[in-house]
């Protein structure tokens, strides 16, 4: 089997490549190596990939049609991952334009080229941001999500119907994950977490939004690939049972559905805070800031869906997940 997986070399998809490489599947990896945050960090992780005979490597940006779909005649790939995106909540208030590229225009040269090549499957990553405005928690695939508070949730929202869209028109199976504030060993600059750990660790300030009254679902990366791994054995498929006169973003009547991937819990931002504090083994100084525009107080995932079709149940608590990032990243920067 042929897979495919954009954004390779990025903090989930290396996870992910380097789990299927371990199971002996056969990867193709994408990435434009944009420079959003540390290029060499980007360059690490895929050196760890590169390690398995059944890696292959291409530097190619999804938003470009023809290299996109050349690659596509190539390969002819069985099963598509497509985690390739421009990330973060805040930087899509200031640079639009790079997440109308990569996120609407790279997401449908995908598309296309998954229903021009025959793709068994496209499993392609979602968000708990486009939950938006939404404060009925935790969170449930099927609560309405058409009030995003960032444009980069704009665009996960987007991607969601957009392919539900393929899958109707075309039966492309098409599963969505929305992931729910990832962190763990290579993970990204910046997030919180790699933030954080980098202040404290030099003596300065940590920036703590919303006066420390936020809360997170924060998910570990090895129980995030998990749920990958399931939905990629597990295919997207049609709901029999599904009622249009009352529709619902989790099912459809196209094989299409949707996925929360969260560890289940809500923790606050200040345990959080004490988590990494106490793997430092040093007290942080907090700078107490106003919330931010574009955020969105707390999030949580309710996995009862994701359980039912994906077995989908996190394994690791915030203190062993943080000790493991801490790790790393001493290791990693040799601190």
């Amino acid at each position: 089997m042929q897979l495919l997986i954009t954004g390779a070399a990025g903090f989930i998809g290396a996870a992910l490549c380097h789990r299927l490489l371990e199971r002996g599947e056969s990867v193709h990896g994408l990435d434009n190596l944009n420079d959003y945050y540390d290029v060499q960090l980007k360059k690490d992780r895929l050196a760890r990939l590169e390690n398995f005979r059944e890696f292959r490597f291409d530097r190619i940006d999804v938003a470009s049609r023809k290299d996109v779909e050349e690659l596509f005649e190539a390969r002819q790939f069985d099963v598509v991952f497509h985690l390739a995106a421009q990330a973060g909540v805040r930087y899509s208030i200031e640079n639009p334009h790079k997440y109308v590229d990569s996120n609407l225009t790279g997401f449908v040269n995908i598309m296309e080229s998954c229903r021009n090549h025959d793709v068994q499957h496209l499993i392609y990553a979602s968000s708990s941001s486009v939950y938006g405005l939404n404060t009925t928690e935790p969170f449930r695939e099927d609560q309405t999500t058409d009030h995003p508070v960032s444009l980069y949730g704009a665009t996960k929202k987007a991607n969601e119907v957009m392919a539900h869209a393929y899958s109707h028109l075309y039966q492309l199976p098409a599963t969505g994950l929305r992931f729910f504030t990832v962190y763990g060993p290579w993970g990204r600059p910046d997030m919180a977490f790699f933030k954080f750990t980098k202040l404290i660790l030099a003596g300065r300030k940590i920036p703590v939004y919303n006066q420390g009254n936020m809360a997170r679902d924060f998910t570990y990366i090895d129980d995030v690939v998990d749920g990958i791994l399931a939905a990629f054995d597990k295919p997207a498929r049609p709901n029999a049972n599904f009622d249009p006169s009352r529709p619902s973003s989790a099912s459809s009547s196209a094989p299409h559905r949707i996925w929360n991937l969260g560890s289940g819990n809500r923790i606050p931002l200040m345990n959080y805070i004490h988590a990494i504090e106490q793997a430092l083994g040093t007290r942080a100084d907090y700078d107490f800031l106003p919330m931010q525009s574009g955020d969105v107080v707390s999030t949580s995932a309710d996995l009862t869906l994701a359980t039912e079709w994906l077995g989908q149940k996190s394994r690791t608590d915030i203190q062993n997940g943080i000790n493991s990032f801490v790790k790393w990243y001493r290791d990693y920067y040799r601190i």
